[in-house]
């Protein structure tokens, strides 16, 4: 009876994760995703202050809420764009795939 030699695995099959240098670009593109953001938060605040000024009898203040808003809009567009660009990049969400027609 002939015996059979046991497999084993004599080491991993995988290489080293190997650390990606910091990019200032992606630095660049999260600073400005979240300054964005920021200027929304604000821009909102801004555009709710204003609006119950102008409630109250201001109204220039219409004219100030109405700008706040479209800022604001402004600015989440602006947000929603480059967080999906930075998450790419990083690579924790797929590259977006070529439409076929």
């Amino acid at each position: 009876m002939a015996r059979q030699a046991q497999k084993t695995r004599a080491g991993a099959r995988r290489g080293e994760r190997t650390r990606r240098p910091l990019q200032p670009r992606l630095l660049g593109l999260g600073a400005a995703a979240a300054l964005a953001v920021i200027a929304w938060g604000v821009l909102v605040w801004a555009a709710i202050s204003s609006g119950r000024s102008a409630r109250g009898g201001d109204s220039t203040a219409w004219v100030f809420m109405g700008l706040a808003s479209v800022g604001a809009a402004a600015c989440l567009f602006v947000a929603l764009m480059l967080t999906p660009a930075l998450l790419r990049k990083l690579g924790i969400i797929a590259e977006r795939a070529p439409h076929r027609h």
